[in-house]
C-alpha cells in the first residue's frame, strides 16, 4: 500500500497582509465612529462604509459591533495591532526584571500614561454606553476585574523587593494602584484639570513612592 500523502497548508503572505490591512481599516473606522458619535449611534453598516468594505466583510474579518469595540479596547491596552496578555507586554517584562520598587513604579507610571492616552477616548464611550448596552457593561466589568487581578500581581511583585512599608498588604496596595491607573482618573486630571501628561506621570511616581516605600525619596 503506498504511503499516504499528508496534505500541506499553504498560506499566501499577500493574502495575509491584505487580511491584516482590512482588519486594521475596520478597526480604525470603528474607533473614528465610536469616539465621534458614540456606541449606540454607530452601526456595522457605517463602519463598513467608512472602512470601504462590505458589511459581510466586517463580520468575517472582525465580528459584530460589540466585538469591534472590545477589540479596539484590547489592542489599545496592548499598544499593538494584536491582543497581548498583560504578563507578556514589554513594560511588564521590564518591571519583572527590575529589583527596586521605585524603578518598577516608574516603569509602570510611564505605561499607565501611554495606555490612558490610547484608551481614554474609548473609555468615555464605554462609560456613557454601558448603562444602556449590556454587552458593554460586561466588557467594562470584565476589564475592571482583570485590572484588579493584575494589580494584585503587581502588589506582590512590589512587596517582594523588600522596599515597601511593612504594614501594607497586597489588597491595599492593589486597590490604591487600581484606583489611580484608570483611564478615567487620567482624563480627570489631564483633560478636565489641564495637567500635562508628563506631570501626571511624575505625580503618579511621586505619590506611589510616598504611599508605599519604607524609605521616602529625598526631594531635590
Amino acid at each position: 500500500m503506498p504511503d499516504s500523502v499528508k496534505s500541506r497548508t499553504y498560506r499566501s503572505p499577500l493574502r495575509d497582509e491584505q487580511a491584516r490591512q482590512t482588519r486594521s481599516s475596520i478597526l480604525a473606522a470603528g474607533r473614528r465612529l465610536f469616539t465621534k458619535q458614540g456606541y449606540a449611534a454607530t452601526t456595522v453598516a457605517q463602519v463598513a462604509a467608512d472602512a470601504g468594505v462590505a458589511v459581510d466583510t466586517v463580520y468575517a474579518a472582525v465580528g459584530a459591533k460589540s466585538v469591534i469595540f472590545r477589540l479596539l479596547l484590547e489592542t489599545a491596552l496592548s499598544g499593538t495591532d494584536e491582543v497581548i496578555p498583560a504578563e507578556e507586554r514589554d513594560y511588564v517584562r521590564r518591571m519583572k526584571a527590575q529589583t527596586r520598587a521605585r524603578d518598577k513604579l516608574e516603569t509602570y507610571a510611564a505605561a499607565v500614561r501611554a495606555i490612558a492616552e490610547r484608551v481614554g477616548p474609548l473609555h468615555l464611550v464605554l462609560r456613557d454606553a454601558a448603562a444602556q448596552a449590556p454587552e458593554l457593561a460586561r466588557i467594562r466589568d470584565d476589564i475592571a476585574s482583570r485590572r484588579a487581578k493584575n494589580m494584585r500581581s503587581l502588589a506582590r511583585d512590589l512587596i517582594a523587593t523588600g522596599d515597601l512599608r511593612p504594614e501594607l498588604d497586597v489588597e491595599e496596595i492593589a486597590d490604591v494602584v487600581w484606583s489611580m491607573n484608570s483611564a478615567e482618573f487620567y482624563y480627570l486630571l489631564v483633560h478636565e484639570r489641564g495637567w500635562a501628561p508628563v506631570r501626571f506621570e511624575r505625580w503618579l511616581v511621586d505619590t506611589w513612592c510616598r504611599l508605599f516605600l519604607a524609605e521616602q525619596p529625598v526631594s531635590d
